[in-house]
């Protein structure tokens, strides 16, 4: 989906410092996440790429810096806030509700919003429109779904919400290759259907740049390397000093 570079964005972390006790984990990190645009946040292992998600999600608070969702200050708001206010998750190991249906699982993803169950439904019903896979396990408990599919079941319970940013942590992790590749297919389509923005956070450079507008490049908390995604997929520092050689 084409990006408007000019658009202000709907989630912008602005110089955001997190510490665990005395442990700096994150060290002034700026990013932004305009509509419509695939954003990718990369780093190694303890490199500050969930720190940030959390952040960004409300989950933890920045020592300093600020949060900004539609350019209004959201570092106070709680989680349900941020929800509410267009930001949706697909956290990592996707994590279900194993002993629940897929469809409970879906109308658990619409809570925030307190609407009756006929508009859930007719929701859900456009969400298994879009995951046939879905709807043809509605009924079936979410844990007996393969991993891949349980990542599908994890996109559609965040649309539940009708977000305009979704927040997708590792959503490659513990994936089959065939799989990896359905999970970025589905990514990219949700972009283009949808119109949604995606932070992604991944470890794995070439996957997530080769879907991404932009991607920043963490190391030990700082951001180290911004830019066009295609720019940083070709560029020798991403590719050996920071995420290694990518066949």
């Amino acid at each position: 989906m084409a990006v408007d570079e000019h658009a202000p964005p709907i989630l912008e972390l602005d110089g955001v410092s997190v510490y665990y006790g005395r442990s700096r984990a994150l060290n002034e990190v700026s990013i932004r996440v305009r509509p419509g645009e695939i954003v990718s946040l990369l780093g190694g292992n303890a490199s500050g790429k969930s720190t940030t998600m959390k952040t960004a999600l409300g989950l933890l608070t920045p020592t300093t810096g600020r949060v900004l969702i539609d350019g209004e200050d959201a570092t106070a708001v709680a989680p349900a806030g941020r929800i509410k206010a267009g930001l949706a998750s697909v956290p990592e190991a996707r994590r279900v509700f194993p002993e629940m249906t897929v469809e409970e699982n879906l109308y658990v993803g619409g809570y925030v919003h307190r609407e009756r169950r006929s508009v859930l439904a007719e929701r859900a019903a456009e969400l298994f429109d879009h995951f046939p896979r879905l709807a043809e396990r509605r009924r079936q408990h979410a844990g007996t779904l393969s991993g891949g599919e349980q990542q599908m079941l994890a996109f559609a319970r965040a649309l539940m919400s009708r977000p305009r940013l979704i927040c997708m942590d590792e959503p490659t992790m513990g994936l089959s290759p065939l799989f990896v590749d359905r999970v970025l297919d589905e990514i990219v389509r949700l972009n283009e259907r949808f119109g949604l923005a995606i932070l992604i956070v991944e470890q794995q450079a070439e996957l997530a740049l080769s879907i991404a507008h932009t991607g920043n490049v963490l190391v030990s908390g700082e951001i180290v390397l911004h830019g066009e995604a295609t720019d940083l997929l070709g560029n020798p520092a991403v590719r050996e000093a920071y995420l290694g050689k990518v066949a």
